[in-house]
């Protein structure tokens, strides 16, 4: 993380260590396909901030802080990690883990649907 005075929507080391793993392989994944084989010199935790900052305080991202990394190079993560499912799999590791401390499965056993939940899919055939 570069040095700059933290706001209050930055993640803490202990939130940072849960999803640094899944943003780090993917990042790897991606070094394999690229030409060059160097990797960005843009620290993820630093885009991760930002994204939670943008998150929180609802500004344009053209009004993002000098002190983050470029709109352009955020908003490029953001979609990147929004395409590829990074944010569903980091929702799923999160909820699983949150289950697992309150001493239950990882995964759920029931779900509930009702017909709002089936009116609104843009699946149903």
């Amino acid at each position: 993380m570069s040095e700059r005075k933290p706001y209050p929507s930055d993640l803490s080391d202990a939130r940072w260590a849960l999803i640094e793993p899944t943003l780090t392989a993917w990042r790897n994944a991606r070094l394999e396909r690229r030409p060059t084989g160097k990797p960005a010199k843009i620290d993820l935790r630093d885009v991760f901030n930002a994204i939670l900052y943008l998150n929180r305080t609802g500004i344009p991202w053209k009004y993002l802080p000098h002190d983050f990394p470029g709109h352009g190079t955020v908003y490029f993560y953001y979609a990147a990690w929004r395409d590829e499912g990074i944010f569903s799999q980091l929702n799923y590791d999160l909820t699983a883990l949150a289950r697992v401390k309150d001493g239950r499965k990882p995964e759920p056993t029931a779900s509930v649907i009702d017909t709002q939940s089936v009116k609104t899919s843009t699946n149903v055939p």
